[in-house]
């Protein structure tokens, strides 16, 4: 396959301290283990050290995360992880704590025909804008979210995933019920994608690549969408 035939979109926000986290302290370090001057050989080195939480970023949640008998990072197959994608829009001009609803699926169905099996669904919601802006992002856990009857009318369309470009698809007031809605079904979420605005409707292929973790519940994902010219 030419790759002259393919556009590649990177759904992924670029890992540093300074990024936008669920608790407001990003956790992440990105330090110098040793630099080069430190090698002794004629090869040089420069080698760094990671410290972080698992669910930060552009991330995975896999069943686990929820459910203790669910499947983990690890136990995601490349068959779930590299599918069919179909992007679904909030309404214009929702105010900042919109929920989308079943309705504004079956409105995005009129265009783009009925989700079939086996897609991922993106719901884009336009808040990456604000990725630069952690405060704003983050907004006190004030941001788009998607209602419970939503993410079961996405089941019932057999979707294998969900993924959202804010922090998450629930609001923390509610008790995270497309979480456990999504993830209680062997589904997974991805969350914090960026982005989305280059994706069409339908038409593109997702490809997310968590680090792969045993028995991890969350891993931070590199997400590609794949656009067949």
């Amino acid at each position: 396959m030419s790759l002259n035939k393919i556009k590649l979109i990177d759904l992924t926000h670029t890992l540093s301290n300074e990024i936008p986290h669920w608790s407001g302290q990003c956790g992440f370090q990105h330090q110098l283990h040793h630099d080069y001057e430190a090698c002794t050989s004629d090869t040089k080195f420069r080698v760094n050290e990671l410290q972080m939480f698992s669910g930060i970023g552009t991330h995975i949640d896999a069943p686990l995360h929820c459910f203790s008998t669910g499947k983990s990072i690890s136990d995601l197959s490349l068959e779930q992880l590299f599918v069919p994608c179909v992007v679904i829009d909030i309404p214009a001009n929702s105010p900042e704590d919109y929920t989308l609803l079943p309705e504004d699926i079956i409105y995005s169905e009129k265009s783009i025909s009925k989700i079939e099996k086996g897609c991922f669904a993106i719901i884009r919601t336009g808040w990456g804008k604000y990725w630069n802006n952690p405060n704003k992002y983050r907004n006190g856990l004030v941001f788009p979210t998607i209602s419970s009857n939503a993410a079961e009318m996405l089941l019932e369309r057999e979707i294998v995933g969900l993924g959202i470009d804010t922090l998450s698809p629930d609001n923390p007031k509610n008790d995270f019920p497309v979480h456990k809605i999504i993830l209680s079904n062997g589904k997974y979420i991805i969350e914090n994608l960026a982005n989305t605005e280059l994706l069409p409707s339908i038409g593109s292929i997702i490809c997310a690549m968590p680090i792969k973790i045993k028995e991890g519940t969350e891993a931070p994902s590199r997400v590609i969408g794949i656009i067949l010219k």
